[in-house]
């Protein structure tokens, strides 16, 4: 019996493997996901938001990018099992509930602990772009609350702490030795503000700046948007077909300087 009974179970445990291993990956492609305008009684001003992951089953965690324009911003709330921001783009503003408004910016993250009433959004004069990483409980994420008034808004921000390890930002590193106001316009307005408009998304625009350039004959810039425009989810056979396509529009030397600096990009292994 006992030799009956271990088989048994070693034929339910087989089972069970066999059914985990059914289990796919699921890949949401840059480009193919939905994004759509957030709603405007949560929020003040322009907000877009792409929904990167949303849970299923047994899951609570929801992740999504959310891009806000100059001065746009939620209301207060609250989520019952917090959230963690990402600043990925431009300027922002956190405050919680009688505390300072803090200014948030590229590469800073922010943690709210549960139930803990707060608001963010985008600075008065930059855009801001964020990925939102929240759990759900009882298939709720967050208690909407109250809007943020314009003396709320508009109150000054707290010091940013200075941070010797800081990295360099891109027009750091590229003017910042000798133009460091040409540099701070570079991250502040044009990949700060502009790039991160909610209107297109950095698939879109990184597809409209490497046509551009190579319309321009730049090689020297096209070099980084290239590969800007692969982190930004452009596939290696799109861009190259982007640039045989402009060769009949823009000229085919222009083409065959775009596709010189191509095989040396693309040659790199992807981020």
């Amino acid at each position: 019996m006992k030799p009956l009974m271990a088989l048994a179970a070693m034929a339910l445990s087989m089972t069970e493997t066999s059914g985990a291993a059914e289990a796919e990956l699921k890949i949401a492609r840059a480009g193919a996901r939905p994004v759509s305008a957030a709603p405007a009684e949560n929020f003040t001003g322009t907000v877009k938001v792409e929904m990167l992951y949303t849970p299923a089953g047994s899951e609570r965690a929801s992740a999504g990018t959310v891009s806000f324009s100059p001065g746009a911003r939620t209301v207060w709330h609250s989520h019952p099992l917090g959230q963690t921001l990402v600043v990925t783009a431009g300027i922002g503003r956190v405050q919680r509930w009688g505390g300072p408004v803090e200014q948030i910016r590229v590469g800073d993250v922010v943690h709210i602990p549960a139930h803990v009433k707060h608001w963010h959004g985008a600075a008065a004069d930059s855009a801001m772009t964020h990925i939102a990483i929240t759990e759900a409980q009882g298939g709720k994420s967050a208690e909407w609350m109250e809007q943020v008034s314009e003396a709320q808004y508009g109150a000054a921000t707290a010091p940013v702490p200075a941070t010797a390890s800081a990295p360099a930002t891109q027009g750091q590193q590229l003017f910042g030795d000798i133009a460091p106001k040409f540099a701070q316009l570079t991250d502040e307005v044009l990949f700060g503000d502009v790039w991160a408009l909610p209107g297109l998304s950095p698939r879109d625009r990184s597809l409209v700046t490497v046509s551009a350039l190579i319309a321009m004959n730049r090689p020297d810039q096209l070099r980084g948007h290239l590969a800007r425009a692969r982190q930004n989810g452009l596939t290696d056979a799109e861009l190259i077909e982007a640039t045989t396509h402009l060769a009949f529009y823009t000229g085919w030397p222009n083409a065959v300087t775009a596709i010189g600096v191509a095989r040396e990009v693309l040659k790199q292994p992807r981020p």
